[in-house]
């Protein structure tokens, strides 16, 4: 049986392969480290000078991501498979998902506009195929030589993947520059694209504080009579009659056993009056006197001052 990969017809629609959400490997011998980037995957495909994009859920986005259609040109007359993130940044410098959704859904004119006040770039950081084989199969390493050795001319709009061999220091690094976090690879590690496996792990930042419930919303499906999320904020001032900031819902971390108890503290602080200084934008919210704090992890807030990614961590006794 030959260890020579297979060759194939350019694929256009493979699936990412995909991390899983971890610690630090304790023993970072035959690990890669990279940074962990807060955009959109894409697995971009370049045939003919013609360059196809699609998302991680196998959405088509190639017309609106214009400026990289450069890329065709960039790697001549090659066929290649490339996996990578596209990101957009805010005003501060560092990745804006916010601002990279104002560049998704658009028509291919609106696209072309919209890629002048909002530029995004390409982070490719491994490669699926070349030139009618697959390297699928290759080890991490080798894939990501070969990667090396096809030296892509640097473009205004794409970039690859450093790599580090210091998880820590990387892990640092990321943290104290408001990054999202750093993803862990084994590099003897194929390619299995559409798969969740421990080859890769993520590692994210996360925030952990304490707000306000100020009220919540019933769930769907086995929930419906239960506590679906908390509507929380956070005190601005010391005066415990001023509104609560509005900061979001939360709506996941619960066990059972949680949303119990949450429901015998609430329902005797029930109110008619919405304790927030905006509306929370819910027609079945049930509004409480905002006397309960609550422990929430959450990523980063957004432009619009709401939590990203929460989940409940236990209420503040």
């Amino acid at each position: 049986m030959s260890d020579k990969p297979p060759t194939e017809v350019l694929p256009l629609t493979l699936a990412p392969m995909l991390a899983t959400a971890g610690a630090l490997p304790a023993d970072s011998d035959g690990w890669v480290y990279e940074t962990k980037w807060d955009g959109i995957r894409a697995i971009v495909a370049v045939h003919n000078g013609t360059v196809h994009i699609r998302t991680r859920a196998g959405n088509d986005v190639t017309t609106q991501f214009p400026e990289l259609q450069a890329l065709g040109a960039a790697l001549d007359d090659h066929q290649v498979v490339l996996d990578g993130e596209i990101i957009a940044f805010g005003e501060d410098g560092i990745p804006s998902f916010n601002q990279l959704q104002q560049r998704l859904g658009l028509a291919a004119e609106a696209a072309i506009r919209r890629a002048v006040s909002i530029p995004v770039l390409f982070v490719y950081f491994d490669l699926l195929h070349l030139d009618g084989v697959s390297t699928r199969t290759l080890a991490l390493s080798n894939r990501r030589a070969l990667l090396t050795t096809l030296d892509i001319p640097p473009g205004p709009a794409w970039h690859r993947s450093e790599t580090h061999t210091d998880g820590a220091e990387l892990h640092r690094i990321t943290r104290d520059r408001g990054l999202e976090g750093v993803v862990a690879k084994r590099l003897d590690s194929p390619y299995q694209p559409g798969l969740r496996t421990r080859a890769w792990i993520k590692i994210k930042h996360l925030k952990m504080d304490e707000f306000v419930i100020g009220g919540w919303i019933p769930g769907e499906g086995r929930r419906t009579a239960s506590i679906g999320a908390l509507l929380v904020g956070q005190r601005t001032t010391d005066d415990l009659r001023s509104p609560l900031h509005w900061v979001g819902k939360v709506g996941n971390g619960f066990t059972d056993l949680d949303l119990r108890r949450l429901s015998a503290r609430l329902t005797p602080l029930a109110t008619d009056t919405s304790p927030f200084d905006a509306p929370v934008g819910e027609r079945l919210a049930q509004y409480v006197q905002p006397t309960l704090n609550v422990r929430v992890e959450y990523q980063s807030f957004t432009p619009d001052g709401l939590m990203r990614f929460p989940s409940y961590k236990g209420l503040v006794e």
